[in-house]
């Protein structure tokens, strides 16, 4: 199997895809809702909005940050919590994950998260131009998650053109800033004007030279279950079977509170 194959059918299997799919959603639903030309909301309005709830919504459905609520606390209050400002869809659809299968996993002061290993963060885009994203133009953090090394077969890089002594000594520079952990990018825009929404995760190119953004991307947005289920992958990416019974719901602990679970092997 490839990097996308292992990383896509895991991250679905667990429940993590279904997870982002549904912050998203609430997210741009409560920004359509709130947009309004004429109260001078503008895109830079639509981008930050989105991204903070967004944010919001990720740490609700993997119980991180401030939905992280002491054990022996009152359900209904902890419930009232989760549930406070959330549409009756966005409770309907609230996906029933295991409260320890995701941890805050931030890098250099970006949100992340991050399920056996794998962290993703955030990155927006102007609608219609994920595939142009230009990661150069982005943080220092991005850059660096961009030039991860990748599995993905011929695919050109920017130094292609050095000697073969000229791209070790890079090699060896880039292994000093290397990762704690294997980093995915979620990319998502949306356009207020027509309810248009673009979400994926996938492995960011640093695209200096031009070409795509993407050493490859999964798009979230596929037909899902009404009920906010599994997504159905697009070929050739394999998933675990669709039958695999929801976590019994409940809230993590403070981290304060808990055993050291071995931050390095998630």
């Amino acid at each position: 199997m490839s990097e996308r194959d292992d990383l896509v059918g895991a991250l679905d299997s667990a429940g993590v895809l279904a997870g982002i799919r549904w912050a998203f959603l609430s997210a741009a639903d409560r920004v359509l809702e709130d947009y309004s030309e004429a109260a001078g909301h503008d895109a830079t309005w639509v981008g930050v909005t989105r991204f903070t709830l967004f944010r919001d919504r990720l740490d609700r459905v993997f119980s991180c940050r401030r939905y992280a609520v002491a054990e022996g606390a009152d359900g209904e209050l902890s419930l009232d919590i989760l549930h406070a400002e959330l549409t009756e869809r966005d409770v309907k659809t609230f996906p029933k994950l295991d409260p320890e299968l995701v941890v805050r996993a931030d890098l250099s002061g970006s949100p992340g998260w991050s399920n056996e290993g794998t962290r993703w963060l955030l990155a927006s885009s102007a609608f219609g131009k994920l595939d142009e994203v230009p990661w150069p133009q982005k943080s220092t953090t991005k850059q660096r998650v961009a030039q991860q090394p990748t599995d993905a077969p011929d695919e050109p890089t920017l130094f292609d053109h050095l000697t073969s002594d000229e791209q070790a000594g890079l090699a060896t520079l880039m292994t000093g800033s290397k990762l704690d952990l294997h980093t995915l990018v979620v990319g998502h825009s949306l356009d207020a004007e027509h309810g248009g929404r673009e979400l994926v995760i996938g492995q960011p190119r640093l695209n200096s030279g031009g070409g795509s953004a993407w050493y490859w991307k999964h798009d979230l947005l596929q037909a899902p279950p009404s009920e906010g289920g599994r997504l159905r992958p697009s070929a050739p990416a394999p998933v675990g079977p669709d039958t695999t019974p929801d976590a019994p719901v409940k809230l993590r602990r403070p981290a304060a509170e808990q055993p050291n679970r071995g931050q390095a092997g998630r």
